[in-house]
């Protein structure tokens, strides 16, 4: 089925980007809003877009019969989800079918699969792939927790079965707090993600964060688009991405690949995913699957030259994937830094507000959902940008990155980009000396503020005089400068 008109359940950079290439297809692209984002870029940008309710997300794009009907008022013949949102709903995806429309995304049977960490778990099991050890299946009842910990011994790590992206997971590491760690990862599992169930896995330190671009046509047809390495993370959440995993003996990335590819297969997946892994020395382990497109996708669309949401586009109107394993190569290295709206002097809470300055350097692929003049409202991730840079070789690319941070002017909020920057250029993550608890172990020295340079002495030295001299002839009237 041809698709002519393409709903886009999202918004900001995601919604964007998913536009651009629907109207390089020949595909209407058409948006929907809340009140809060009425004039916000991806409403210009798309053009024509739909009002779905009030600024919270629960009152606008969490809500499913309000986005059905936006998508039935245009006539849309298909909805594309994005991520986040409703993206990994099964019962989101299951109304636009029943709507007689085409869910771009896996069926509702795999979501539910893959939305169930307990579930996904035996179905990496059932295809033979590695998982980290525990306590087998989901467990609710405190005092059985307590118990099935302590036979493990610590650390233990609990998640969430309902839990995704880093969310829903509380390291217990001592016996004095650990009734009070389950009793808080139940609660948070509880009204975050709607159920109580919590994992039971044995920990690993110092592990680094892989994981494997798949894409199936849906009827048992699965590649691999290579890996990305997510290691560098804060408290669980992606901070800066690169494809590939550099440092990796490319025999074991291979092999994470197949298993990547196997488990698709074994469920006939269809559309993009992400299965990803922990590998800690020359051992892998299964950690979830993404059943989505992702935030960090364009690096792997960097190093493969391919458009995924051409792919996924491809892939929803019944074309197939056009292509086979032996037709995609790795090409140079690419990094994606998150530029965020977040005040790292205070536990990188989220910064509200107009950007009265945006300014963001060229020479590189930037994927933003905002514009100077913009607000950054308390409603949504407070996302301003992603930078992303493709070079021959890692080092030229983390130097590249490292250079268009340095470029970036925003007034208006507070950003985490002094952070980025200091991470780019941070030796350790330089030569790949890193894993996933490597940030929050060194948040302090990589969130200080960076020495001046020369110049930048001289013009401090120089305003701290001005004040003084301004103050000192003012002397003669006493509400000056008060």
């Amino acid at each position: 089925m041809k698709i002519k008109t393409l709903l886009i359940a999202n918004r900001g950079e995601i919604a964007c980007r998913i536009a651009r290439t629907a109207r390089a297809s020949g595909i209407t692209p058409v948006g929907v809003h809340s009140q809060a984002d009425a004039n916000a870029l991806h409403v210009r940008e798309i053009g024509k877009s739909v009002c779905i309710g009030a600024g919270p997300a629960s009152e606008s794009y969490l809500k499913i019969d309000a986005v059905i009907a936006a998508a039935r008022s245009v006539g849309a013949d298909a909805i594309h989800p994005g991520y986040g949102f409703l993206a990994e709903n099964a019962d989101f995806a299951r109304a636009v079918e029943a709507a007689g429309m085409i869910f771009m995304g896996p069926t509702p049977e795999t979501l539910e699969r893959f939305g169930d960490k307990a579930s996904a778990k035996d179905a990496a099991v059932a295809a033979g792939i590695p998982v980290v050890s525990g306590a087998q299946g989901a467990r609710s009842n405190p005092q059985e927790i307590a118990q099935e910990v302590r036979k493990m011994g610590l650390p233990v790590l609990l998640k969430a079965v309902g839990g995704g992206g880093g969310r829903g997971q509380r390291l217990v590491t001592v016996e004095a707090t650990l009734v009070e760690d389950i009793e808080g990862a139940l609660r948070e599992a509880k009204s975050t993600f709607g159920s109580e169930g919590l994992l039971l896995e044995r920990f690993l330190p110092e592990a680094r964060h892989v994981e494997v671009q798949i894409a199936g046509d849906g009827k048992g047809h699965v590649l691999h688009l290579f890996e990305r390495d997510c290691t560098l993370q804060r408290r669980h959440q992606k901070v800066i991405e690169e494809a590939p995993a550099w440092g990796l003996p490319r025999a074991l990335l291979d092999e994470i690949a197949h298993d990547a590819v196997r488990l698709g297969e074994t469920l006939n997946y269809r559309g993009l995913g992400t299965v990803e892994f922990l590998v800690a020395g020359d051992e892998y382990f299964f950690l979830e699957v993404n059943p989505r497109i992702q935030v960090e996708h364009p690096v792997t669309e960097a190093i493969t030259g391919l458009d995924l949401v051409a792919l996924h586009l491809r892939i929803a109107e019944g074309a197939g994937l056009g292509l086979v394993q032996e037709d995609l190569r790795i090409n140079g290295h690419a990094v994606e830094a998150r530029l965020y709206a977040e005040d790292p002097a205070m536990q990188f809470a989220p910064s509200t507000g107009t950007l009265t300055t945006l300014s963001l350097p060229g020479g590189l692929r930037i994927d933003s959902g905002v514009e100077e003049g913009d607000a950054v409202t308390p409603y949504y991730d407070p996302m301003i940008a992603k930078l992303i840079v493709h070079a021959p070789d890692r080092e030229t690319a983390l130097a590249r990155l490292a250079t268009a941070l340095d470029h970036i002017a925003v007034e208006g909020v507070e950003t985490n980009r002094a952070f980025l920057t200091a991470l780019a250029r941070n030796p350790e993550f330089g030569q790949m000396q890193v894993h996933t608890r490597w940030i929050d172990g060194r948040l302090d020295a990589l969130t200080q503020p960076a020495p001046l340079t020369r110049p930048e002495r001289w013009k401090a030295a120089a305003a701290i005089l001005f004040v003084a001299t301004s103050r000192r002839d003012a002397d003669v009237d006493p509400w000056s400068n008060r």
